[in-house]
This record gives C-alpha cells, sequence and structure tokens, in this order.
C-alpha cells in the first residue's frame, strides 16, 4: 500500500465493510472467536482463535482490564402535556440528584415539561409511577432533568431501563442473552452506557488459563460514554472534539504496572478504553494514580508510554477507535489488517471477532 499524503484527511481511516459481517448476535461462547495477530516488528499478520491468547503473550506479562459495568440507561416513556411517546438515555447523576439524558421524540421540548416512564421490560409486579421533570438544556443536546419521587439512578434504572445496544445490532430492546453476553465476566463498577468489547471475548475459563500461564492481570475504570457511538464528522483530525469520559486507576495498580514496565515484560491493554486510561495517567512519563476525566485523542505520532500490546475488536470505519489502532498499529499495518480480516469473512464491532497487536 502506497504512503499516504497525510495522516490528518479522516479519508486515510476509511474502509468498506460488507453489511453481513456486522456481527449482531454474540457466539454460542464468549472464547470462542477468531483472533487476527499483527506482529508490529515483523510487519506480519496471522489468524489465529481468541483461545490462543494464553500462548500469544509471555510469562510475566500483564493483561489490563476495564472493570465498567453497562447500565440499562435506555429508558422509554410519554410527554405528559401532549401524550407523544419519548426515548432517552441516562448519561450520569450529579451531587444534588439531577440526571443528565438525552432524548428524542416528536416535536421540540421544553424547559418545565415533564416525561412519564414507562418500564422497557413489562414488569412482573406493578410499579409506582415514576416522572422525570425537564428542566435546562445544557451543551450537546444533554438535559438536566428531576426525577420524581427522588431515587438512587440504579434502582430506578433497574426498575424502568434496559441495556443500550450499539445502533449497528438493529436491536430495539436488549434480549436477555444480550443482558448477559454485552457484559464482562468482570464487570463490577456501574456507569458505562456501552460495553469495553474487548474484554467481552474474556471467559472465566480463557482467564484462568492466561493465570496458570503466569500472566498478571490488573483492573482499571473507564466509563465508556456516549461518544463512542458518534463518528468523527470533521474531515481533519484536527479539527475533530474528543468526547470526555471519567476513568479511575488506582496507585496499587500503578505500581504494579510499572513494575512491569521496569522488568521488561508486556503491558497488554485488552481493549481502546484501558489504553485511554493508561495514557491519560502517564502523561508525566510513568503511571501515577488518576481519577478524572479524560479527553484525551490518540491519533498518529502519539507517543506511548505505558502499553507494549493490544487486544481490541474490529471498529468503525472513521471513528476515533480506529484512528487510536492506526496510532498504535501504523495506518498502513492497520488497513492491510482490515482487508485480510474482511477478506477473511471475519466478524465486526461489538459482538465480532477480535485482532491483538504485539
Amino acid at each position: 500500500m502506497s504512503k499516504p499524503e497525510s495522516t490528518d484527511q479522516l479519508s486515510v481511516f476509511d474502509y468498506h465493510l460488507p453489511d453481513e459481517l456486522i456481527a449482531r448476535e454474540p457466539l454460542e461462547r464468549r472464547d470462542a472467536s477468531r483472533l487476527l495477530v499483527v506482529d508490529r516488528e515483523r510487519q506480519h499478520i496471522e489468524s489465529r482463535l481468541i483461545q490462543d491468547l494464553p500462548d500469544l503473550v509471555d510469562p510475566g506479562d500483564c493483561l489490563v482490564v476495564n472493570d465498567t459495568r453497562v447500565l440499562p440507561a435506555k429508558l422509554a416513556g410519554h410527554r405528559v402535556a401532549t401524550g407523544g411517546a419519548w426515548e432517552g438515555l441516562f448519561l450520569g447523576s450529579e451531587e444534588d440528584g439531577r440526571w443528565r439524558i438525552i432524548g428524542q421524540t416528536r416535536g421540540r421540548l421544553q424547559p418545565g415539561e415533564t416525561i412519564s416512564l414507562v418500564p422497557v421490560h413489562p414488569p412482573a409486579f406493578p410499579v409506582p409511577d415514576q416522572e422525570l421533570r425537564l428542566l435546562e438544556q445544557i451543551a450537546g443536546g444533554i438535559w438536566r432533568a428531576a426525577p420524581f419521587p427522588p431515587g438512587q439512578p440504579m434502582e430506578l434504572l433497574e426498575r424502568f431501563g434496559t441495556m443500550p445496544l450499539p445502533p449497528y445490532i438493529q436491536r430495539h430492546i436488549a434480549t436477555d442473552l444480550d443482558r448477559q453476553r454485552y457484559q464482562t465476566v468482570f464487570a463490577r463498577h456501574p456507569g458505562a452506557v456501552a460495553a469495553p468489547t474487548a474484554g467481552l471475548h474474556l471467559s472465566e475459563d480463557l482467564i484462568d488459563r492466561c493465570r496458570q500461564n503466569g500472566l498478571g492481570f490488573e483492573h482499571l475504570t473507564l466509563h465508556v460514554g456516549l461518544g463512542t457511538f458518534r463518528p468523527i464528522s470533521s474531515e481533519t483530525l484536527d479539527d475533530h472534539v474528543m468526547h470526555s469520559e471519567w476513568c479511575r486507576i488506582s496507585h496499587a495498580t500503578c505500581q504494579a504496572l510499572n513494575k512491569i514496565k521496569q522488568s521488561r515484560r508486556r503491558v497488554v491493554a485488552v481493549g481502546t478504553t484501558v489504553v485511554r486510561t493508561l495514557e491519560s495517567a502517564s502523561a508525566g512519563g510513568t503511571l501515577e494514580k488518576f481519577d478524572d476525566t479524560t479527553d484525551l485523542f490518540i491519533r498518529p505520532g502519539h507517543q506511548f508510554r505505558s502499553i507494549d500490546a493490544l487486544l481490541t475488536n474490529f471498529h468503525l470505519p472513521r471513528s476515533t477507535l480506529f484512528v487510536l489502532v492506526c496510532a498504535f498499529c501504523g495506518t498502513d499495518l492497520a488497513q492491510e489488517a482490515y482487508r485480510m480480516a474482511i477478506a477473511n469473512r471475519y466478524r465486526f464491532y461489538s459482538y465480532g471477532d477480535a485482532m491483538l497487536i504485539l
């Protein structure tokens, strides 16, 4: 492939994907996916299986996973004033109990309106009425809203919400299988509106085999936000405004990973969310405790400080996630890997197959 004139042009990060290669259902087993292995040093690409992962990394290397948990953040209801249908997404809550939501309906919502929530999944028993009172609209079409009667967000979401799925899955309401499989086995901390999808491949059995082969295992948290669904709309990377997400990595995890680096073993990031967290926490040169939002945009030219390998899914064209992969892998090699994956009928996106970049 000839070298592109400028890696700032978004067209460099485009590709055509046949619709039938979009994985809209999970495989029967988490650890049954195929794995495309990309060796950056040898400029070599080969097809393997995700079950081969324990043999593809070395004893003493460390896998780092994102232990965020996907919220049942998708909501449904109707406008009390007009009776019109409303659909929304819970994005988070504030210290005073107000929610941040987005929603869509016919017509224009107004401050002071009330949304009456309806359980997305029919409840086994009647549930009390629940409303959201719209207070004000802020940047990005987001509304501040007050739940009435007041209540804990998780309790109300469990009662009225469902797991949001990426638009390309084309399923309006998550199934029982989705609620199990669009969640990692190590999910601990609720707060995400999308799954850290590289981690979906790791079954308890595969994790045990990795540990038995001498691999370390560390956790951090990044709550995947709405921005993960949004493609880059500008024509150049310079003009793109990166979305912000909250993440946290503990002092103990930083110490463990710094020791891994000092011993010349590899830190293997399981997913792009792990990369964003680690690179944000290592801006000073070494990993340090981090508990804040990050809007780090990782693009070609970025100097990676914290990771040595990346396990990731196949991402949408013209997305910040594919740009990150190109930054780590090299744009030409990443494009070649995607062409090979398409030619060999790999499954793409959240429920799809994986790629290991060494």
